[in-house]
């Protein structure tokens, strides 16, 4: 079976004709033969590489001017570069660094001017939200809006972390570190999965991670909408037994994103994609681990407030 990309930024590629992607390869994987028009590559998705595949780890990618599982590299689109796994953990770890540098901010600005401190938090969950949105719709590339994106996440994460803290009336530190100790622990869970190809990312595994990504969405909007006039809503956020359940799948939902985003990068350097993707790739990454870190974040809350009690 042949499988397409169902990332939005390589469709996007393809319909421009960067970087050749789209190309297939005709000739059987190892042996010698040309790169031909077509619907993306004949090997089947999920076998293993017989060369440069996954069994080297990130080092295994194709870099420009290597031959990609033994064959002739593509060529990258006139006046830019192919992006290469440097690209995206570079790139990525310049948002990530942001989210946590603004995170910093009002963490701490929390003991010493709590109004303020509010009041950024409020401004970075607004902020981050339409910012989030333009680039999501947009694709944009832009890494300053991406950039800015991060430092506006960073502002909503350090001031909700101590807001949860303080709700639970934990020891600074003492939830935030179990919350990113549990980020980390997924990620790396769901690095491996995908590695090994214990998880296989489908068309129909997007499909199926879509639809229950907006079931989600739509079932906290109603909770949300509920709470307005029943306090609590329908309990889905908060501390027992209801509430720990709907985390541990929004955790789920949000490892299963990051398995996509992983499927999304494979296929943008095996395509050749020009580099100042790799920013996008990032952004899409940097979301994930944030709703990932905040979801960890609200379960060692719950944990801690019903044992407290």
């Amino acid at each position: 079976m042949r499988m397409r990309s169902s990332n939005p930024v390589l469709k996007r590629a393809m319909r421009s004709g960067q970087a050749g992607y789209g190309q297939s390869y005709q000739a059987p994987y190892g042996q010698g033969g040309q790169y031909q028009q077509g619907h993306g590559y004949q090997q089947p998705y999920g076998q293993p590489y017989q060369q440069q595949g996954y069994q080297q780890g990130y080092a295994g990618y194709p870099q420009p001017g290597q031959q990609p599982y033994g064959q002739p590299p593509m060529a990258p689109a006139a006046g830019t570069g192919a992006m290469t796994i440097d690209d995206v953990v570079m790139r990525s770890g310049m948002t990530i660094g942001t989210v946590i540098l603004g995170a910093v901010v009002t963490y701490f600005l929390y003991a010493s001017n709590p109004g303020l401190a509010l009041g950024l938090t409020f401004i970075g969950a607004i902020g981050a939200l339409i910012m989030g949105l333009i680039i999501g719709f947009t694709q944009s590339t832009n890494a300053a809006l991406i950039l800015v994106y991060a430092g506006l996440e960073g502002l909503f994460v350090g001031g909700i972390s101590r807001v949860f803290e303080m709700s639970a009336g934990a020891a600074p530190g003492a939830l935030v570190t179990q919350a990113v100790f549990g980020t980390i622990f997924a990620f790396g869970t769901m690095l491996a999965l995908y590695r090994l190809r214990i998880i296989r990312v489908t068309n129909t595994f997007v499909k199926v991670v879509s639809v229950a990504l907006i079931a989600a969405l739509v079932m906290l909007l109603a909770n949300f909408v509920i709470g307005i006039f029943i306090p609590g809503g329908l309990g889905l956020r908060e501390a027992g037994p209801l509430g720990i359940v709907v985390s541990l799948v929004m955790i789920l939902i949000a490892c299963a994103t990051l398995a996509i985003e992983f499927r999304g990068i494979e296929d943008g350097i095996a395509a050749g994609v020009p580099n100042k993707l790799a920013w996008q790739f990032a952004f899409g990454l940097t979301v994930s681990l944030v709703w990932l870190y905040i979801e960890m974040l609200r379960l060692v809350w719950m944990i801690s407030t019903i044992f407290s009690d």
